[in-house]
């Protein structure tokens, strides 16, 4: 069986459950408050931010994913980041386990716990213990349960960001379901704000944080909106085992064929995020080919969609060469700028704009139409090597501005 989108999200793996809701924390009767519970103890793979200021909930699920054996739960906030909140933050994170803990039925070094939101204010706890208790009954393995779970974790979002694969493994078909959030503040270098993965997979703990790593590095690790890296950032993946195929527990065959699937999820995850950058009007995609290795590849990709300049072009719709190959010039990586082809791609169809580092004789008027579209391809060949790369962000709009000036309010 080939691997499958499916219309779903966290419960489209067996055992897995959803509710969303409001506890009461951002102001008006919204969406705040969601939690995923499996039916089952889960092993748990986890990456987090690399910024040096990290939230109470980060230092609470790292403890919980690199030190115990089994998670079960997760119970996540938005309107408030619990970041910069001192002992008290991590007594909050606390007092949330054990709330879940109780209602859940679960113990309490098994429920993880994720915040996003404004930094700085403390967790109104009560609430949050409150809204647990209330989500509680309402936690389902529906589609809807797990469409509301995910609503209830955006905060600047313009959508909801969610799939589902199935792939078969020894004979049994596996399914990897996942939710995220974020649109600003996106500059992971290990995720993204909040990632959540579901799945009913057999796999000894190691090689799930093993092939969980690998798999950030190509895809959550290569998306960029802002260039600000998170307090908050947290990816995660549960796997219950409930699928009952034979367990993964070597670097085999079966091995390879759920990390590719994994990949698939976090990948298809990420381009979300990058697609809904604060304020954006299309995903900018940067794709560097036949570099002389993988890292100089992913360095120019990156180079390229982080670049203000480059991100101001594309939602001018202006096929500005210039502003891409100056952000491969000051990347870092080792190539030969007179040997750099250039081309845009989007569904309006392609158009060489450089070749060994000249202008070709382009229409201004194709280009601005295919710049026009969502997504934006920007095709880079360097002809160095055999290695390749792709990296995701968005243009880079006055409506960013004006999000993030007023976001408190």
């Amino acid at each position: 069986m080939e691997f499958q989108i499916g219309d779903s999200g966290v419960t489209a793996p067996k055992g897995f459950l959803a509710a969303g809701g409001s506890a009461g924390i951002k102001k008006g009767n919204t969406r705040d408050l969601a939690i995923i519970c499996s039916k089952v103890p889960c092993v748990a793979a986890g990456t987090f931010t690399t910024n040096l200021v990290k939230a109470a909930p980060v230092k609470w699920d790292q403890h919980i994913v690199y030190e115990c054996p089994k998670a079960q739960a997760v119970v996540i906030n938005s309107g408030i980041a619990n970041a910069c909140t001192g002992e008290e933050g991590l007594e909050n994170c606390r007092k949330t386990a054990k709330a879940a803990s109780e209602v859940l039925h679960v113990p309490e070094d098994a429920v993880l716990v994720a915040s996003t939101g404004v930094i700085g204010q403390q967790l109104p706890v009560d609430k949050i213990e409150a809204g647990v208790a209330k989500l509680a009954p309402f936690l389902s393995g529906t589609r809807e349960a797990a469409a509301t779970a995910a609503k209830a974790i955006m905060t600047t979002d313009t959508v909801p960001k969610e799939v589902a694969y199935t792939v078969d493994i020894g004979g049994v078909t596996v399914t990897i379901g996942g939710m995220c959030k974020g649109a600003g503040m996106i500059h992971p270098n290990m995720a993204t704000m909040l990632c959540f993965i579901t799945t009913d997979a057999m796999i000894k703990k190691d090689l799930l944080q093993k092939a969980f790593s690998e798999v950030i590095d190509d895809s959550f690790n290569m998306i960029s909106v802002d260039g600000d890296t998170s307090t908050n950032d947290t990816a995660i993946v549960l796997a219950n085992g409930m699928a009952e195929n034979p367990l993964i527990d070597s670097e085999d065959d079966n091995y390879a064929r759920f990390k590719e699937a994994l990949k698939i999820v976090a990948t298809e995850l990420a381009k979300k995020i990058a697609g809904d950058g604060e304020g954006c009007t299309c995903l900018f995609e940067a794709k560097v080919k036949n570099a002389k290795t993988k890292k100089d590849a992913k360095i120019l990709a990156k180079s390229v969609i982080t670049s203000s300049l480059t991100k101001a072009a594309i939602f001018g719709h202006d096929a500005n060469w210039g502003r891409v190959l100056c952000a491969l010039g000051y990347s870092g990586a080792d190539f030969d700028p007179d040997k750099v082809d250039l081309s845009f791609v989007s569904e309006a169809g392609s158009i060489g704009i450089m070749k060994d580092g000249k202008a070709l004789d382009y229409s201004e008027e194709k280009a601005t139409e295919i710049l026009s579209c969502d997504p934006v391809q920007a095709l880079i060949d360097v002809k160095d090597g055999n290695c390749e790369a792709t990296a995701w962000g968005c243009d880079l709009t006055i409506d960013y501005v004006k999000i993030n000036a007023d976001y408190r309010s």
